[in-house]
């Protein structure tokens, strides 16, 4: 199991399509940094997120940080809010970072209108290791439906992220009583630790 040193800079890229959550975890990922005392500094770029296509938020945390933008091959952690995403974007990954993986589906136009085909599990499984052998993949639609409501995926994946890397957990709960409205905070909050669960099995 990975670890992440406390003390040390942290550097993320989330990737996911548009209605996934990915800039809220983004938001609430760097709420956590916050509230773990570094200086954040982050960037999304969502202009086509409406119309299903990618969402990136770069993300970085440390002592001090000057730019939001994590270059190509230098972010500890890549967050894939759905699987194809994750490998179009592997090669932001250092060779030893850690790819987290939502195990699930959104199928492209192309693929859906005939022109392309899905690549299975085993093609992409093995296309994220040629870019780190360290992937962790995990089945949270079906947590967050578990949870209660399936537009939690990407706090269940939060979850997960603060048990691999050894996160506090206090930091991710307060952000969500921050970022989240309300009447959805409870939701989120099992969703978390649903994910946080998930991770340790």
């Amino acid at each position: 199991m990975t670890t992440w040193v406390s003390g040390q800079p942290l550097n993320v890229v989330l990737v996911g399509v548009g209605g996934q959550g990915t800039i809220l975890a983004s938001d609430l990922l760097a709420e956590a940094g916050l509230r773990l005392g570094y200086d954040v500094k982050q960037a999304e770029i969502h202009g086509m997120s409406q119309r299903g296509g990618s969402v990136i938020s770069n993300l970085r945390w440390g002592s001090r940080v000057f730019s939001p933008i994590v270059a190509r091959g230098c972010a500890d952690v890549l967050i894939g809010f759905e699987k194809l995403e994750t490998l179009r974007f592997s090669d932001y990954l250092r060779h030893d970072g850690l790819a987290l993986v939502n195990d699930y589906a959104i199928v492209p136009v192309t693929v859906s209108s005939g022109a392309a085909t899905y690549p299975d599990d085993n093609l992409l499984r093995e296309g994220i290791a040629r870019m780190t052998p360290n992937q962790h993949w995990i089945r949270a639609v079906e947590i967050a439906e578990q949870a209660g409501n399936l537009r939690t995926t990407n706090v269940v994946m939060l979850g997960a992220l603060a048990r691999i890397l050894g996160l506090p957990k206090v930091a991710f709960q307060e952000s969500i009583k921050v970022r989240v409205p309300l009447k959805y905070q409870d939701v989120n909050l099992l969703a978390f630790d649903k994910g946080f669960e998930a991770a340790g099995a």
